[in-house]
């Protein structure tokens, strides 16, 4: 059974930054892309930042180019979200997920390109 779960979210001031980890278990963690997505409420889910089995594409939301990174270490089965600068409007609950089907930076943008979720872990920036 696959399990992602999310860690480092919290309360941050506007500037400021973090570091999302997503754990990944019951998958092989190298043959599957993985993806950032965030939901505020009354907002539908949105990618933030997807990136490919060996890290070597990635995808960002225009909102976030610039400010946060995605990476996967193969080795630790772990994906990473580094926020920096972050600003009000990014509080929301982030979720990872994983996805095995060959990477298309069209396709990743749909939460429905996604097979496996985590359950999520809130961001709130203030202002």
């Amino acid at each position: 059974q696959v399990h992602l779960v999310e860690s480092g979210g919290g309360l941050v001031q506007a500037g400021g930054s973090l570091r999302l980890s997503c754990a990944a278990s019951g998958l092989t963690f190298s043959n599957n892309n993985m993806a950032w997505f965030r939901q505020a409420p009354g907002k539908e889910r949105e990618l933030v930042a997807a990136i490919s089995w060996f890290g070597t594409s990635t995808t960002y939301a225009d909102s976030v180019k610039g400010r946060f990174t995605g990476s996967k270490d193969n080795a630790k089965n772990t994906a990473y979200l580094q926020m920096n600068s972050l600003k009000p409007e990014d509080t929301a609950v982030y979720y990872c997920a994983a996805a095995r089907q060959p990477y298309s930076s069209s396709r990743v943008r749909a939460a429905s390109t996604w097979d496996h979720w985590g359950q999520g872990t809130q961001v709130t920036v203030s202002s």
